[in-house]
């Protein structure tokens, strides 16, 4: 298991854990960050991610791609 930041470019992943306080894990799963959720991350640029989530694509910070463990 690692965060979301440190996962390779184009790789598809899964999410196992989401961590944080309630706050930002309802930020995430409103997002379509879900335990279980396929997640494919399509650029990384300075930390900050863009990936394909639920037939969408969603830039976080590298500070939530932290809290999303693949």
């Amino acid at each position: 298991m690692m965060p979301l930041a440190l996962a390779t470019v184009g790789e598809e992943n899964t999410v196992k854990k989401i961590g944080g306080s309630a706050e930002v894990k309802k930020h995430l799963e409103n997002l379509g960050f879900v335990v279980g959720g396929n997640i494919k991350i399509i650029t990384a640029l300075g930390g900050n991610v863009i990936v394909n989530v639920k037939e969408s694509r969603v830039a976080i910070s590298e500070e939530m791609a932290r809290k999303i463990m693949v």
